[in-house]
């Protein structure tokens, strides 16, 4: 076609075809930047999410220090004032510093109820907290938080004046617990909605060897502490330390946009449909079991060294220390074996391989220490520590599997007030294993009846310990049981 043809063929279509293909070519324009536009807010959500939940998982693991190096350090100081009490008698350790520092009127043996205690208020309350923050008032949880961080320093600093032992269990064991309860469940609540079914035991998993991070280091700080200013200046550093870390990381957290939302308009009942189920009891029977021996040797542990093996006091804060550590790689490890989908694992055989493996380090080396024997002590602690302190990782994926289980039955379930009740379930576990640890000991014989930790007076609390944390396996008999019967 010619260069006049080809003009005067545009010259004869209508006018209109021209601005139509012009109006098209705007369209797909705009479009084009619109579309683009959409995937920039996108993208832009999506880099907000991960950095939130970064920032919840950060704050999440700096509360670590205040909440349960608060607990490490309650353990540490009662430990440390028993040994000037009565160990400083027997080996001359701290024998000038107890006889010109113990200014406390009472008995020292009641300084021992206060980590029981501590434990008790703080994980019995749970259930009820997290039953509050979970719905009722979600909107309030950073101001939960922050108020649960000002009793807690509050009660530090109040302890630091301490006239009495029992003030020590009333601010300590109490205050402070309710304290540190008020600021764990909010913050909790939050971590569980931020990270979702997939990831969710991970998230728990990272939190909790921070968790373990602050108990290999507080025994060697704490000590320290007490050591070179005492137990009132000590308090008050304490005190500040708590403060900083607590307000800094709840800041990091904050609230799940729907719990948020959904708050504002009429407040959903909690539904309550996973108590009527079996498989909720097993795991809640379970964790009571493993945590009643859990306690035992990290109460006993210290003083099983001094009286059985003989090791100086150095010597055994380092196995407090030792029987942390492993639980910073074995917190994440069972986390992420319960969220594992190359190698699925059910959550009763995650729970087992914890439980029946902490069990046979308890009767296989514990009982079996000799005189003298530190190696085989620092085994146990790094066996027992590492399978018995990941535990409570496998949470993540027993609220999988009841999640599951509730889908399956086109049930509604709240992981917020299921993670709140397994923690009661724990509390339970560890009261009851602190008020069974005494008669025991007592019943323990008196003379040592062989060469083995069995034969001392420590040897009903070391079985006590090894059963207890194999029936935290038990899920793993009902399941096979529950499999035998379809057969």
């Amino acid at each position: 076609m010619s260069l006049n043809e080809d003009i005067s063929l545009r010259d004869s279509l209508p006018s209109d075809v021209g601005e139509q293909e012009a109006h098209n070519t705007g369209q797909d324009a705009h479009n084009t930047g619109q579309d683009a536009s959409n995937l920039d807010q996108a993208d832009s959500r999506i880099w907000e999410s991960k950095t939130k939940r970064a920032c919840v998982l950060v704050g999440s693991a700096i509360l670590q220090l205040p909440i349960w190096g608060r607990l490490k350090f309650n353990y540490n100081f009662v430990a440390i004032l028993l040994t000037y009490a009565g160990f400083a008698m027997n080996y001359g350790v701290f024998q000038e510093y107890y006889s010109s520092n113990w200014t406390l009127q009472g008995s020292h043996e009641v300084t021992g109820i206060i980590g029981t205690t501590s434990n008790g208020v703080m994980y019995l309350s749970m259930p009820f907290l997290f039953a509050l923050f979970t719905r009722r008032w979600a909107r309030r949880r950073q101001t939960a938080a922050l108020c649960g961080a000002a009793l807690t320093c509050i009660s530090f600093l109040l302890s630091s004046f301490s006239t009495q032992v029992w003030h020590l269990v009333a601010t300590q064991g109490v205050m402070a617990a309710l304290g540190c309860a008020l600021i764990y469940s909010p913050t909790t609540l939050s971590l569980g909605e931020w990270f979702t079914t997939s990831n969710r035991a991970v998230a728990y998993g990272v939190v909790l060897s921070c968790k373990n991070i602050v108990g290999s280091a507080c025994p060697f700080l704490m000590r320290g502490l007490l050591d070179r200013y005492g137990f009132r200046v000590t308090l008050r550093i304490w005190t500040a330390i708590a403060a900083a870390t607590s307000v800094l990381a709840i800041f990091l957290i904050p609230t799940y946009p729907s719990s948020i939302s959904s708050s504002t308009h009429r407040t959903r009942k909690i539904p309550w449909q996973f108590l009527k189920h079996q498989t909720f009891y097993i795991y809640a029977v379970a964790i009571v079991f493993q945590s009643s021996g859990y306690g035992i040797p990290q109460t006993y542990l210290n003083t099983y060294a001094h009286e059985i093996t003989l090791l100086s006091q150095t010597s055994a804060t380092l196995l407090l220390t030792i029987f942390n550590i492993p639980g910073i790689v074995a917190s994440s490890f069972f986390g992420y074996l319960s969220d594992n989908k190359r190698f699925s694992l059910s959550a009763t055989t995650v729970t087992s391989i914890s439980a029946v493996s902490s069990a046979l380090s308890a009767f296989l080396l514990w009982g079996l220490t000799t005189q003298g024997s530190m190696a085989l002590l620092v085994l146990f602690s790094m066996t027992f520590g590492f399978f018995a302190g990941g535990y409570s990782a496998t949470w993540g994926g027993v609220i999988n599997e009841l999640e599951r289980e509730a889908a399956q039955r086109n049930e509604a379930i709240d992981t917020g007030m299921l993670y709140g009740l397994l923690n009661g379930a724990r509390g339970i576990g560890y009261v009851s294993g602190g008020l069974a640890g005494v008669p025991l000991l007592k019943a323990g014989s008196t003379s040592s009846v062989g060469s083995f930790g069995y034969g001392t007076t420590y040897g009903p609390l070391i079985i006590f310990t090894g059963l207890s944390s194999v029936f935290g396996g038990w899920g793993l008999l009902w399941k096979w049981k529950k499999l035998l019967h379809l057969v």
